[in-house]
């Protein structure tokens, strides 16, 4: 795999995910149609408050950059007052 792999992480009530999810499908989407770049929600296994997004292959990091932080403001995903960690690898 070549590329950038982006992990980004919050933690959230877990009462909170059918709001959460409305928000980060619409993120997903205006993600993907900017940059082709399709993500990947996950919840963590023994912590049902940690979620994850991942997006996997980014090839043009500052494009990648400019659509996700223009997508947590467009999907609504901003307004729910949810601070997110981004986390960026490259393979070894």
């Amino acid at each position: 795999m070549s590329g950038l792999q982006y992990y980004v992480y919050y933690k959230a009530d877990a009462g909170r995910v059918d709001e959460m999810r409305r928000a980060v499908m619409a993120l997903f989407g205006a993600v993907h149609s900017a940059t082709g770049v399709q993500g990947d929600w996950q919840r963590r296994r023994d912590d049902p408050s940690t979620f994850m997004e991942t997006y996997l292959n980014v090839t043009d990091a500052g494009a990648f950059d400019r659509a996700l932080a223009d997508a947590v403001e467009s999907s609504g995903f901003s307004r729910l007052g949810i601070a997110r960690i981004t986390e960026i690898f490259q393979c070894a």
